[in-house]
């Protein structure tokens, strides 16, 4: 039940080509990874810095959160490490609060786990891809396994879980383009905040050679200056409030899928027992046994993806609600600042020109 997804992807790249593991054991028990529930907020802006204890501890009693990456350097590597602060409220646990400092490639062994013991629960998505990935043979193999499911093909799929897949789907696409337009947005923002960092200096630099409009050159500078804070302000709201929940709901769309080819993979294991016994290819009292197990294993998976599906939905709409409104009212924020500021430099102008013109009357 960690949440890893809670870092910046780009923090957690550091370490990704990391092949060994120092702190979990790989014959470790599941019972505790067993015990994970579909009602646990994972989400990132539903967990990140959020450590407290909500009144329905039933549902509500464990809040981790991954933060403070640090590195190390020996004679032999370098990697990183990450902290990991848990609080609870469950009785079985000797305290209410644990610390402990991981490596990537822990979170990576704990998310297979989790994966393999819940094949149809929404684990965070760690990154996208990693660099180094598994052996030749293994990636021929997981290819062909993928192939031959591909060609099987779901023929019972239920009506639910067609409509989950067009859901991801569109979903994908539309978080993806999202990612793009929000990564250029930042970029032209960061293009137009270094122009104008150089263009306040200009008009200083200017009123040194006009006596009569010196004045009027530091104000607009003065102007541009109080601009270029706000524009600072905003871009840093970019980066900190949207562009982590955009880029974390893009991974997590790749993560559905991988969710949904699971699903599919039990289904079509399945599938084939049930058209082997009807066939009669085997024993017909080993496939009615491996069929019943196998049912039993499908209606599992369909009724864990179903409730964790509500749950995520639901932190989706949250998050990026949030996240979309906050940006929203920064924005708001920052353009009546600017108004406000060349407003206040135009009265002043304004005032001067009439004090001129009395003066001149007299």
């Amino acid at each position: 039940s960690c949440s890893p997804a809670l870092l910046p992807a780009d923090v957690l790249d550091l370490d990704e080509d990391e092949d060994d593991l120092e702190v979990f054991s790989k014959d470790a028990s599941l019972m505790d990874i067993n015990s994970f529930s579909p009602m646990m907020p994972t989400s990132p802006l539903s967990m990140i810095n959020q450590i407290k204890f909500e009144d329905e501890s039933d549902l509500k009693d464990l809040f981790i959160t991954v933060d403070e990456p640090e590195s190390h350097v020996t004679t032999i590597e370098t990697f990183i490490t990450y902290r990991i602060i848990t609080k609870t409220s469950r009785g079985e646990f000797d305290s209410s609060e644990f610390e402990v400092r991981r490596r990537y490639q822990d979170f990576l062994w704990l998310k297979g786990k989790l994966e393999e013991a819940h094949p149809t629960l929404i684990i965070p998505e760690l990154s996208s891809h990693k660099k180094q990935g598994p052996g030749l043979l293994s990636r021929v193999g997981q290819t062909v396994r993928a192939m031959a499911s591909s060609l099987r093909g779901v023929k019972n799929r239920p009506e639910d879980f067609m409509e989950m897949n067009n859901f991801i789907e569109i979903f994908s696409q539309k978080i993806n383009l999202i990612d793009k337009i929000s990564q250029r947005i930042y970029k032209e923002e960061r293009e137009y905040f270094d122009e104008m960092k150089e263009y306040g200096p200009i008009y200083v630099l200017w009123s040194a050679s006009e006596e009569d409009l010196v004045d009027t050159l530091k104000g607009i500078a003065s102007c541009i200056d109080n601009c270029c804070k706000a524009t600072e302000k905003r871009m840093s709201g970019l980066s900190e409030v949207l562009l982590p929940v955009v880029h974390e709901y893009v991974l997590y769309s790749e993560m559905l899928m991988d969710v949904m080819k699971r699903r599919d993979q039990i289904q079509a294991e399945l599938d084939s027992k049930v058209e082997a016994l009807t066939y009669k290819k085997a024993d017909a009292d080993l496939l009615t046994e491996e069929i019943g197990k196998l049912e039993d294993k499908v209606e599992c998976a369909n009724n864990a993806l179903k409730a964790d599906w509500e749950r995520w939905k639901q932190n989706m709409k949250n998050d990026i609600k949030s996240a979309f409104t906050d940006m929203a009212e920064e924005n708001i924020h920052y353009y009546e600042q600017c108004l406000a500021t060349w407003e206040s430099f135009l009265t002043s102008q304004t005032d001067l020109q009439l004090d001129e013109d009395s003066e001149d009357k007299l």
